[in-house]
C-alpha cells in the first residue's frame, strides 16, 4: 500500500467532522484561516503513513493529527470540542473513498498554551488503518 489514500482520508475526515451535530458551529480546516480566525476551530494537520500490508492484503496505517485551537479563557471549550471529535470518529461515521476503514484508534492527546497563554491548543493523534477496496 502507499500514500494513495491520504487525500481521500482528509476528505472523509472533513465530511465526518463537519456534519457531526456537536461540531456544527466549529470551523474545520486544513489551513490557518485568513483574517480573524473564530474563537475555537479545528485544524486537520500532520500525518504520518506506514505500510500495514500483511499476507492477506495490502494496507496503510495513517497517524493523523487533529488540532483544536481556542482563544477562549481556559481549556474547557477546547476540551469539549476535542471530546466531540473523539465521539464523531468513534461513532463509525468515517468513510474514505476507495478504501475500507478497518480500524480507527485514539493514540494520544497533548494540551498546551501558545502565544503567552492567549491561545490553547489540543493536538489529538489517531491511528487509522485503511485497506484498499477490491472489486
Amino acid at each position: 500500500m502507499s500514500y494513495q489514500g491520504g487525500a481521500a482520508l482528509q476528505a472523509g475526515l472533513y465530511l465526518c467532522l463537519s456534519t457531526w451535530p456537536g461540531l456544527e458551529d466549529v470551523l474545520i480546516a486544513d489551513a490557518v484561516p485568513g483574517g480573524t480566525a473564530p474563537e475555537t476551530w479545528v485544524l486537520i494537520g500532520a500525518e504520518e503513513v506506514r505500510d500495514a500490508s500483511d499476507v492477506s492484503s495490502s494496507g496503510a496505517e495513517h497517524r493523523l493529527e487533529l488540532s483544536v485551537l481556542s482563544r477562549a479563557a481556559g481549556f474547557q471549550q477546547a476540551k469539549a470540542v476535542a471530546a466531540e471529535i473523539s465521539q464523531a470518529l468513534g461513532a463509525g461515521g468515517l468513510s474514505v473513498a476507495g478504501s475500507r476503514v478497518s480500524g480507527l484508534w485514539f493514540h494520544r492527546a497533548r494540551a498546551h498554551r501558545l502565544q503567552g497563554g492567549a491561545l490553547r491548543r489540543i493536538d489529538l493523534t489517531f491511528r487509522v488503518r485503511l485497506d484498499p477496496v477490491t472489486a
